[in-house]
């Protein structure tokens, strides 16, 4: 719709270009599929600025931008994706519905939905790798990030930022302080060697509740 629709779109992003001025404020793209709506994306970017340039409307220019991982096409793509933007979030609600293709909805199914699918773990590991061998960090938003079960795992895999909902901050900071990093990677080295998800969940959760009992 953004793309399509130019003008709107733009007039979000000089907004967010102004509001950068009033504190630590960073711009995502999501939903992007590939590189070329990056790049497109970016381009309306540039009209934006250039046109508050232009009006003599103070804004932040050097605001840092990053896009969501959501749809597989741009987890397989991060390394090309890497290169045109300071960080990724991975939103994992959406990534794992389009990855497995499910309908959390739909309780036929919804038990597809698992974080601790072997593919999973992989494309995770994948847009890690990618992100950090391009020098920019990366974070997970969406149910994932709150959820202390799964916090060794994600520790394990590099993931730099946890982004979840004010009411869960403390328990998943008290998460990561109670992990040792070396122990998280092995739950990861286990979960890319082949394991099935139940193993791959049953080592995160295990030392998840060794680690951090009074949290559950």
């Amino acid at each position: 719709f953004c793309l399509n629709n130019p003008e709107i779109f733009k007039t979000q992003l000089r907004a967010i270009l102004r509001a950068g001025l009033h504190g630590n404020l960073k711009m995502m793209f999501p939903m992007i599929s590939g590189h070329e709506e990056l790049l497109h994306a970016k381009a309306l970017l540039n009209e934006a600025a250039e046109e508050l340039r232009v009006k003599g409307m103070p804004f932040q220019d050097d605001m840092e931008l990053g896009l969501m991982i959501e749809v597989p096409s741009s987890a397989i793509m991060a390394d090309m994706l890497a290169r045109e933007v300071s960080f990724f979030s991975i939103g994992t609600n959406d990534l794992l519905q389009y990855l497995m293709a499910v309908d959390r909805g739909n309780e036929r199914i919804a038990h597809l939905h698992d974080p601790a699918n072997p593919a999973v773990v992989r494309i995770l590991k994948m847009v890690v790798d990618a992100a950090h061998a391009a020098g920019i960090w990366v974070g997970i938003c969406g149910e994932l990030a709150g959820d202390i079960e799964f916090t060794p795992l994600l520790v394990g895999l590099g993931i730099d930022e946890l982004s979840t909902s004010a009411s869960l901050v403390p328990r998943v900071k008290k998460a990561i302080r109670s992990l040792d990093l070396t122990a998280c990677r092995e739950v990861v080295t286990h979960a890319l060697s082949g394991e099935p998800a139940a193993e791959i969940y049953a080592r995160t959760t295990g030392l998840a509740r060794t680690r951090y009992p009074d949290l559950f």
